[in-house]
């Protein structure tokens, strides 16, 4: 019988990717989700069966443990980029990561991999990073050969980036950005789908892979970039970080006088993060490590941002109208 992995997190932006990847490979997959009704668009990543959606709460033990049950190895995609209710950062990102860990050391499995980030460190200033570095550590505790991918920026036609912020270039002539100067190593969803697979699939060394794309660029740049894809003209203007913690407080108290009704633009933990470049260690692993070619930014982007130019997919059929003469 065909090998048993369960994808804890597996419908979301990065678990959806290595979920179709290691179906690929021929395993079984079990993705564990809250809402299993909202993740049936796995299933046809292999044939009848060898995909399916289950229900899990990592904030509980039996949840964790029963879809766990015979599997031949485990891989921890869930994460948060803000908190919402009993979801908090350490709820989610530590101490469901331990828990994961723990149980599958307890039930025998041979294989983990847990996706993390560049920047997670048990004594930064932001919770994100912070737990992040909880969750890592307490899965190196409980399950000493497991391999840790820390991606900088991750892209792809799902993510909540640069689909972002393309959107909010058609709300006017400004796109405002916080920590302008902020470097990042952006890194294609597929790729560090790559990784986790070779981690599973092959004899590949344990311990922590940090995975950046081929290029390093400021948010500023980046953002240059987008625009140049969806053809938009706007001024990018970089807002201070005193004045963006200044937002991210009061978006912060708003979200929290709601009962969470109503999203926080950016938060105070968000701010801090930007502070910090998010690239690739000087000499750490990484995709040179597992023979992985890196795909590039502009390979990737128009793929799925030409929804965002001002003619969606006829921009650039009316660009060729223009130099058709009469």
């Amino acid at each position: 019988m065909s090998k048993l992995v369960t994808i804890y997190g597996g419908s979301g932006f990065v678990g959806r990717y290595i979920a179709r990847r290691m179906a690929k490979a021929g395993w079984r997959v079990r993705v564990a989700v809250r809402r299993p009704n909202e993740a049936i668009f796995v299933k046809p990543y292999g044939v009848v069966g060898q995909v399916e959606p289950v229900l899990c709460n990592i904030r509980d033990d039996a949840s964790v443990a029963s879809v766990m049950t015979g599997a031949d190895a485990v891989v921890n995609c869930v994460g948060i980029l803000a908190k919402k209710g009993k979801n908090t950062f350490g709820a989610v990102q530590s101490e469901g990561a331990a828990r994961i860990a723990r149980i599958a050391a307890q039930s025998g499995v041979q294989q983990m991999v847990h996706i993390s980030a560049i920047g997670a460190d048990v004594v930064s200033d932001s919770d994100y990073a912070r737990t992040k570095g909880e969750g890592e550590a307490a899965v190196l505790e409980h399950m000493p050969n497991a391999v840790i991918l820390r991606p900088s920026i991750v892209f792809g036609p799902e993510d909540d980036f640069f689909n972002r912020f393309a959107g909010m270039s058609r709300l006017g002539p400004v796109l405002p950005v916080v920590g302008a100067a902020t470097q990042f190593q952006p890194v294609y969803v597929d790729d560090v789908a790559h990784a986790a697979e070779l981690a599973l699939t092959t004899d590949v060394d344990t311990g922590v892979y940090e995975l950046g794309g081929p290029d390093v660029r400021t948010f500023r740049v980046l953002m240059t970039t987008m625009l140049g894809v969806i053809r938009r003209r706007r001024s990018i203007v970089n807002i201070p970080f005193p004045i963006a913690s200044l937002m991210g407080f009061t978006f912060d108290m708003i979200n929290a006088a709601s009962l969470g009704l109503v999203p926080a633009q950016i938060t105070r933990d968000q701010v801090r993060n930007l502070r910090n470049d998010n690239i690739v260690a000087d000499g750490a692993k990484g995709f040179d490590t597992l023979g992985i070619k890196p795909v590039a930014l502009e390979s990737v982007l128009p793929e799925y941002l030409w929804r965002f130019r001002p003619s969606g997919q006829y921009d650039a059929i009316k660009e060729s109208a223009k130099n058709l003469r009469a």
